[in-house]
């Protein structure tokens, strides 16, 4: 297969989940990497979604960079035929936590907007390769561990979160990634 665009990262903190107990369909995306490398350069860079009222707008949307330009790559040449592809690219500061105690996390400010994610009882990292489509239309391939727990605070107030059964790439709900790819 040849590789026309790619994103690698290192530190990934993924998190999707929903408010609505026993919905399937997320409400809640935190898809960060503490650096993410791209044929465009290198930056703190991710996704975040946030809609808590199904019928309403989201609260907020799109790729997080701490460099603008990494952000707006990932839309058109990674999540190109997704909802995704014409999301926002919103500038924000990025920190990853990996030494938590028992787990790791993630900080992403965003005007008006400070999420902060755990993901805690990780399982064994192990690798993985999801083929294009699945769900995606991007090969992944990296190492994770997927969370038992996870918790996620918007402007310091806890919001009760679900994990729903397959996470953004088809995966776990909630993992940590300290290396991957993806490519198409």
């Amino acid at each position: 297969m040849q590789v026309t665009n790619w994103m690698s990262w290192e530190g990934g903190v993924d998190m999707v989940a929903t408010t609505i107990a026993g919905a399937e369909q997320p409400n809640v995306i935190v898809h960060i990497g503490r650096v993410v490398h791209t044929p465009l350069g290198s930056a703190a860079s991710g996704m975040v979604f946030y809609q808590p009222d199904p019928s309403a707008a989201p609260a907020f949307m799109g790729f997080v960079s701490t460099d603008p330009q990494i952000g707006a790559y990932f839309g058109p040449n990674i999540f190109a035929g997704t909802p995704f592809e014409n999301a926002p690219v919103l500038t924000a500061k990025i920190e990853v936590f990996t030494s938590l105690p028992g787990g790791v996390g993630c900080r992403v400010s965003i005007p008006g907007f400070e999420i902060e994610t755990t993901l805690s009882e990780l399982g064994p990292l192990e690798l993985v390769e999801r083929p294009f489509g699945a769900p995606l239309p991007f090969v992944q391939q990296g190492v994770e561990a997927a969370a038992g727990q996870m918790a996620l605070t918007i402007n310091g107030e806890s919001v009760a979160i679900y994990p729903v059964p397959v996470g953004l790439s088809g995966g776990p709900s909630a993992s940590w990634s300290p290396t991957g790819v993806y490519s198409r």
